[in-house]
């Protein structure tokens, strides 16, 4: 097909007159960047200098996709705690502003997953599935928006649960020396919300690879993972990412609670987060106080476990309880750390190494354990048996104590020693053996009721398991009672100790076994 000259001239002429046009017409939307330069690079740490117009804690960007907060904002540069890998950062490399805080990613599609601080997938789950996000430093909740904390945490530790109530919203301290079961206490309340409608984060900072990969798997082996999400920073990653994570994993846990849920949060531990900000507080030159941590270590815990609370119902009553965990060095809980925290939490569990080294584990410190919340967050039926238990059990240990050096004692001391004898064996648990709310109030009855008296020390073990799985036969509605009713009556209390005494009657001393050793006793007397 032929094209008259005439009309190629006419197109070209128009297509020519359109281009300029649009060229005419276009405006370029510059986007501006502020870009600056690495002068140093230390152990975690980088120094920058060229961006003036860098806020406080601003995430900024580094090659690699490396990213750091901007924590000293000087006049002449810019001390940046580095969140990456930064071994192949180096002095001239160019640095960006992101205008933008440091956050993480928040929602359902967290929950059974193993994360780092930063929001990426340490599992083999595929990509993180979630929409929004949240920054990780956020002000906690103003004292109106906070309802009074009533409602128990059932950790499924009847030492704790009946001594040492929690409740839903409470911050409870776990302190005690190392390799004493402070993060066995932690996974077995996790493992206990299962069927509760409670979402539990789990924030391992700075432990080992090993340790985490070992309470994952109990979690799994449990079936705790479907509402659990874990937050971890390793003992080798960077200081700044051990810094972050308890942060991030108070905003994961703070998303659940706005939606109206009940949510745990553990951190463990906070010495090691303490430990990690005092690294890089040197690293950064800032001036270095008692135990050369930094002035403001104090409120880098406050700030963070104040955002843990009881919303009140205007905004969906959610509630976050946080069960943060400290490591003592030689028994010695008035050290720096140990003290701030206690002062910002509503109470501690001591875990004693002397009553771990014994096998009595938990080995919690009843005499050194305290929840200031109390009463106040424990079910009436927990009350009513519980009541003295924790004075009679004081006393017992002081007179434990005295028994020792020989002294002769007389009938009415060694009955309350051998009472509280079997009080320990009945507070002892195996690790991952939640004991559910019937069987824990049938056996503190039978303790109150002085059942287990009767009962050789050797045979505790067999006579508390026969008391707890016969607690299946309370009836449903005195169960339901436990949870709703202002006192315990009298008629649940026969009903229950009923039921504790059938499952006792075989460890009872048969009568020509009494016979057999009243001329032994009474030589004794």
């Amino acid at each position: 097909m032929n094209i008259p000259p005439e009309s190629l001239q006419s197109v070209f002429d128009g297509a020519f007159t359109g281009i300029s046009q649009a060229r005419a017409s276009f405006v370029p939307n510059l986007t501006p960047h502020e870009v600056g330069t690495i002068t140093n690079v230390s152990t975690g740490i980088a120094r920058v200098s060229g961006l003036p117009g860098t806020g406080s804690e601003e995430l900024l960007e580094f090659p690699g996709g490396v990213f750091g907060i901007a924590f000293n904002v000087d006049e002449d540069e810019i001390g940046v705690v580095l969140l990456g890998d930064y071994s192949r950062l180096q002095s001239g490399d160019e640095v960006k502003r992101t205008s933008r805080v440091m956050d993480v990613a928040v929602g359902n599609g967290l929950l059974g997953r193993v994360i780092d601080p930063l929001g990426r997938p340490l599992d083999e789950n595929g990509p993180v599935a979630t929409s929004d996000r949240l920054p990780i430093e956020r002000p906690a909740a103003p004292i109106m928006d906070r309802a009074p904390v009533a409602v128990p945490l059932q950790t499924g530790l009847i030492a704790v649960d009946a001594l040492i109530p929690i409740g839903r919203g409470q911050r409870e301290l776990i302190l005690g020396d190392r390799q004493t079961g402070k993060t066995s206490v932690a996974i077995d309340t996790i493992v206990n919300q299962r069927d509760r409608n409670v979402v539990c984060v789990y924030c391992a900072i700075g432990q080992r690879a090993s340790a985490v990969a070992k309470a994952v798997a109990n979690l799994r082996k449990e079936n705790a993972m479907d509402y659990t999400v874990v937050v971890v920073a390793e003992g080798d990653d960077p200081p700044g990412l051990a810094y972050i994570a308890p942060y991030a994993a108070t905003s994961i846990a703070e998303y659940f609670m706005g939606a109206g849920r009940d949510v745990l949060i553990v951190y463990d531990d906070l010495t090691h987060h303490a430990r990690a900000y005092r690294e890089l507080s040197l690293l950064l030159r800032r001036p270095p106080g008692r135990e050369a941590f930094p002035g403001d270590i104090f409120f880098i815990h406050s700030r963070m476990l104040e955002r843990a609370t009881h919303l009140n119902k205007e905004l969906g009553g959610g509630s976050l309880t946080a069960l943060p965990i400290i490591e003592t060095e030689a028994q010695d809980i008035s050290a720096y750390i140990p003290t701030n925290l206690i002062s910002i939490t509503d109470g501690q569990i001591y875990l004693s190494p002397s009553l771990f080294e014994l096998g009595v584990l938990p080995a919690v410190d009843v005499g050194k354990s305290v929840s200031r919340v109390g009463g106040k967050a424990q079910w009436a039926a927990y009350r009513a048996v519980a009541g003295d238990l924790k004075l009679a059990y004081a006393q017992f240990v002081e007179l434990e104590t005295f028994a020792r050096f020989g002294a002769r004692l007389d009938e009415a001391t060694r009955k309350i020693i051998d009472h509280g004898q079997r009080m320990r064996a009945c507070l002892k648990q195996p690790e991952l053996s939640p004991i559910s709310v019937p069987a824990q109030i049938a056996v503190l009855l039978a303790l109150t009721a002085e059942l287990f008296d009767r009962v050789a020390l050797d045979q505790m073990v067999d006579a508390v398991r026969s008391v707890q799985k016969a607690a299946a036969a309370i009836p449903a509605d005195v169960c339901a009672r436990f949870e709703s009713a202002p006192k315990l009556s009298n008629d649940d209390r026969d009903a229950i100790i009923a039921i504790a005494r059938r499952a006792l009657e075989p460890f009872e001393p048969k009568p020509n076994a009494a016979k057999k050793t009243e001329p032994a006793t009474r030589e004794e007397a």
